[in-house]
């Protein structure tokens, strides 16, 4: 399976890049492959997936001639320096400990799935490098039955243990965002696509909360809300938005976009959490607490 060959291309990458500039050896790769996968290491199987290593992830693997150790120059700043690539290598590498720790720790391991990542997002990455369109049929939460739709995948997205496919809809004429527990099926035609110049993830989502699309002429406000002593501790660990700034003891602000998931997740943290202003938002917050709690008279 293509999942257990990146998994073991980047076992490769941990072992070697853990043991620094001295590197290992032939026999030491191969003894400790034996020791994960319970299998023989060729010489010819460690070379092609060398290969594949530099190929997949750009990450060379060089061997000192001289003492014939195998190594990863400046191996922690390869990984630093690439974001996307360290996500996934420690993504693969906790999911191998964990399914490694089910079979051996039976009893002693709960993991949480992500259902969506589970069937689709290995062909949309394909299909991604690939530089081909996907044909899928969508069934929204809103609609009875599924609707065939022609995108081509500009990037791929995790929130909230769910898994997106953002890409521009040709039905649609524009950029979407879909959730790939939503996808009934899909499959990777032969038209090639090209990607916009300069696309960057990240940088369309910087001033949005989730996975929603900022509308054209939709602002960034700066929301300011008191947490809980013990609430703070929590934010300051986990931020609810890349922006948040604690501008004193328990008084945080972040500069988003607002919309329905930032309004749910304030909804979530009620009595633990405070809006104070925007009073647009304060407002709306109050409308929808005070509602919730009708149903509860």
């Amino acid at each position: 399976m293509v999942s257990d060959l990146i998994g073991k291309y980047i076992w490769l990458i941990r072992i070697l890049t853990a043991a620094g500039d001295r590197g290992l050896s032939l026999r030491e790769i191969t003894d400790k492959y034996y020791s994960r996968y319970g299998q023989e290491y060729s010489r010819r199987t460690f070379n092609n997936h060398r290969s594949a290593v530099e190929m997949v992830f750009g990450v060379d693997i060089e061997c000192n001639r001289g003492t014939n150790r195998y190594y990863i120059p400046y191996g922690d700043e390869v990984l630093d320096n690439d974001e996307s690539i360290s996500w996934i290598i420690n993504t693969f590498t906790v999911s191998n400990l964990l399914s490694l720790g089910k079979e051996r720790l039976s009893g002693r391991v709960s993991v949480e799935e992500i259902p969506s990542g589970q069937k689709y997002l290995t062909p949309v990455m394909q299909a991604m490098e690939d530089g081909h369109e996907l044909e899928i049929s969508y069934a929204k939460y809103t609609s009875t039955k599924p609707e065939t739709l022609h995108v081509q995948p500009l990037a791929v997205k995790e929130h909230d243990r769910r898994w997106y496919l953002v890409g521009y809809c040709l039905e649609r004429g524009g950029c979407r965002v879909y959730g790939l527990d939503r996808i009934t099926s899909l499959r990777e035609t032969d038209t090639a696509f090209k990607m916009p110049k300069e696309f960057d993830v990240d940088g369309i989502f910087a001033d949005s909360y989730g996975i929603f699309f900022p509308k054209e002429g939709d602002k960034p406000l700066t929301i300011r809300f008191k947490a809980s002593p013990e609430e703070a501790k929590y934010l300051r660990d986990l931020p609810l938005h890349r922006s948040q700034r604690e501008e004193e003891e328990g008084l945080f602000r972040i500069r988003v976009i607002p919309n329905e998931d930032l309004m749910m997740e304030f909804c979530k943290h009620a009595g633990k959490l405070e809006v104070i202003e925007p009073e647009e938002i304060r407002s709306a917050l109050r409308e929808r607490l005070e509602k919730a709690s009708k149903q509860y008279v």
